[in-house]
């Protein structure tokens, strides 16, 4: 790596367009918008030098400054949260690494973040990093196909990402755990530009799982394990009841 010193650069991809819940970054919770949630916890984060908000929309874009937070205008083409960060990248040069959070997840682990920005500042070698959480072999979780399993090295690197079962239970030992991806991902700079000019692999276009493409390439990803499991909004109802998760 050229750049010098490593620096870690935060971003929480925010668009206006949902077919479930339009609007969502500017839904109230608990007095707050959603994206405020978001970016109050990115910034009790240590190891993020900077964090900005990546948004095509003035309604968010006004949000956000409103509430003193820091914005980063993207073209509305990218067709995915990482195309955005990697727009934002370009804008920071002297960041090293970059961490995309979700910004639908108003109760992230701000220690993760920090875990994954420690790790790839750790080890210069590491392209792309991620978080999986344990689910116990009758979780009812681990045969639903909207949560995304990953199977693991003995390493801690990711052998596999799928919406199906995996590994499909032949048998049952008894210390067979499941893992649950968390849509977190970090980059080594270089690496996140290269991600984003590659085609669309086939893994990536079955599952629908845009990891998978860093995996088609060769790429080594690290996934940290954590007991964070942190809701994402992604309807209207699921935002109710963190209101009333927050509001206690």
């Amino acid at each position: 790596m050229s750049t010098q010193p490593s620096q870690v650069l935060g971003v929480i991809p925010a668009r206006w367009g949902s077919t479930r819940f339009p609007g969502k970054p500017l839904h109230l919770i608990a007095g707050k918008p959603l994206i405020q949630h978001v970016w109050d916890r990115c910034h009790e984060c240590r190891e993020l030098s900077v964090v900005t908000v990546a948004t095509d929309d003035e309604r968010i874009a006004a949000a956000v400054e409103a509430f003193g937070g820091h914005v980063t205008m993207t073209s509305p083409d990218h067709p995915s949260g990482t195309d955005r960060a990697a727009e934002v990248a370009r804008a920071f040069p002297e960041m090293s690494h970059i961490i995309n959070i979700q910004g639908d997840e108003p109760l992230i682990d701000p220690g993760l973040i920090d875990s994954l920005a420690s790790a790839l500042l750790a080890d210069p070698g590491l392209p792309m990093i991620t978080a999986a959480n344990p689910l116990a072999a009758d979780d009812p979780l681990v045969n639903d196909p909207n949560v995304v399993k990953v199977t693991l090295t003995r390493d801690g690197h990711a052998l596999y990402f799928s919406r199906s079962l995996i590994p499909h239970p032949r048998s049952l030992p008894a210390d067979l755990v499941y893992y649950r991806h968390k849509g977190i991902y970090g980059f080594r700079r270089d690496f996140l530009f290269d991600f984003v000019g590659w085609e669309p692999s086939l893994l990536e276009r079955t599952e629908g799982l845009e990891q998978l493409r860093a995996m088609e390439n060769g790429a080594r990803i690290r996934v940290v394990l954590t007991d964070d499991t942190s809701p994402g909004v992604d309807t209207p109802e699921q935002a109710a009841i963190l209101q009333q998760l927050l509001s206690r």
